[in-house]
């Protein structure tokens, strides 16, 4: 199945989605896949553990805490500063560090 058909069966909400085949991902590298959807997670808002989870996997991918940070900034101007500043502490929380942006003692 190319990205044409694959695309307009999402556009469709085609039953058939659910194959394996329609939804594997074949151009993005794993670290990209988990930076993006860090950055899907901070624009719906995810809840708590979630951030964990996902970082975890990003981490896992490759990515390193300056290019998880980045995707936070990267995504102000599409989720605005007040949604950023939610996220900031839940992915402060899930790299290990202070959720409270202070500087740890």
């Amino acid at each position: 199945m190319d990205d044409a058909d694959r695309l307009r069966r999402l556009a469709i909400n085609d039953t058939r989605l659910g194959d394996e085949e329609a939804l594997e991902l074949s151009a993005l590298e794993p670290k990209n896949v988990a930076l993006v959807r860090l950055a899907a997670l901070v624009a719906v808002g995810g809840a708590e553990p979630t951030y964990g989870s996902e970082v975890d996997r990003a981490v896992r991918a490759g990515a390193t805490t300056a290019e998880i940070v980045d995707v936070l900034v990267a995504v102000i101007p599409i989720v605005g500063l007040p949604g950023v500043v939610v996220a900031a502490p839940l992915l402060a929380l899930a790299l290990g560090g202070p959720a409270d942006g202070e500087e740890p003692t």
